[in-house]
């Protein structure tokens, strides 16, 4: 029988070889996904541990999950909290992205809900953006702000490598899909009629309330994001369907998560580990404050996790 002091021992030890393997599989841990809460209750994520990790800019929606989607590593990470208790204008977009990057995150698989403002992108299709309009006035948008000035380009928020990857997964999937540009509304409402015809006369293919940010703080921690999004509904424009509601989105979103998580289970493993895009180089013109002044004034785990080369 094993003497107080003994246990007490032993349980040291077993945290730190528990902290040891986390470690060992954030360092294999190349690809991150942000979404629902639904995609953790689908199952399919394997062998899953969870992590906590704070960041300079506060806590994450929640605890990343480091887990296997087909044999592969991924962080995981609900956007609105596990139960959805974060509405989109309260989650801390900063921490997510910071704490997935800390997390060794290089590729970014950002899945969400969106409303359709064309006829053509029907409810339980899927859309992947390749452009965005930003018309969100609450969010914090960049990690450069105190003590530090950093200006990446934008002119094409995602990464066109990843998102074609993703785009032909999907076809082969047999699942209606499109290409097309998402407006980031501020919400937590939906939008008026005369809102959603005024993004339909912009040409604006999707509405949704989450995904300027996240692709902006992604642009600045230099990682590939592509965006899979699911359309719920026809938001409020359409004069021959019902408007958006939350049972309707609900309805179609358990409708969406099978094929969500088949989508998943076939694009995560065609991942490449080698970035060849620019995504990667996103900062290598972007900072124009002073190595001396970064030392000087920028926070000690911005510099490490984000600014390492410039200093």
């Amino acid at each position: 029988m094993l003497h107080l002091s003994e246990l007490v021992c032993l349980r040291v030890k077993q945290k730190a070889f528990l902290a040891i393997s986390i470690r060992i599989r954030m360092i294999m841990t190349k690809i991150g996904v942000i979404g629902g809460s639904g995609i953790y209750s689908m199952g399919i994520i394997k062998d899953a541990e969870e992590i906590k990790v704070e960041t300079p800019f506060g806590s994450p929606s929640d605890k990343i999950i480091i887990g296997k989607i087909s044999d592969v590593e991924v962080a995981f990470l609900p956007r609105h909290g596990r139960g959805h208790f974060l509405p989109p204008h309260k989650v801390n977009y900063r921490a997510n992205v910071f704490a997935l990057k800390e997390c060794g995150v290089e590729y970014l698989v950002s899945t969400a809900a969106v409303g359709s403002l064309k006829k053509k992108i029907k409810p339980c299709d899927f859309v992947i953006a390749d452009q965005l309009v930003d018309r969100s006035f609450k969010r914090a948008t960049t990690f450069f702000e105190d003590g530090i000035v950093a200006h990446v380009g934008f002119a094409d928020p995602f990464c066109k490598t990843l998102s074609d990857q993703a785009f032909d997964v999907i076809k082969k999937e047999g699942i209606d899909v499109h290409r097309g540009t998402y407006i980031c509304m501020e919400g937590p409402q939906f939008s008026t009629r005369a809102e959603s015809n005024l993004y339909r006369s912009w040409d604006v293919d999707v509405v949704g309330m989450t995904l300027a940010p996240e692709a902006k703080l992604a642009r600045e921690a230099e990682m590939c994001l592509c965006s899979i999004i699911h359309v719920t509904d026809y938001d409020c424009w359409h004069e021959e369907e019902e408007d958006v509601t939350v049972s309707s989105i609900v309805e179609n979103l358990k409708k969406n998560d099978k094929n969500m998580g088949k989508v998943l289970k076939r694009f995560i493993p065609k991942i490449k580990t080698d970035r060849v895009c620019e995504c990667h180089r996103a900062l290598e013109h972007a900072v124009i404050t002073s190595p001396e002044l970064i030392k000087k004034n920028v926070d000690a785990q911005v510099k490490k996790v984000l600014l390492k080369r410039f200093i």
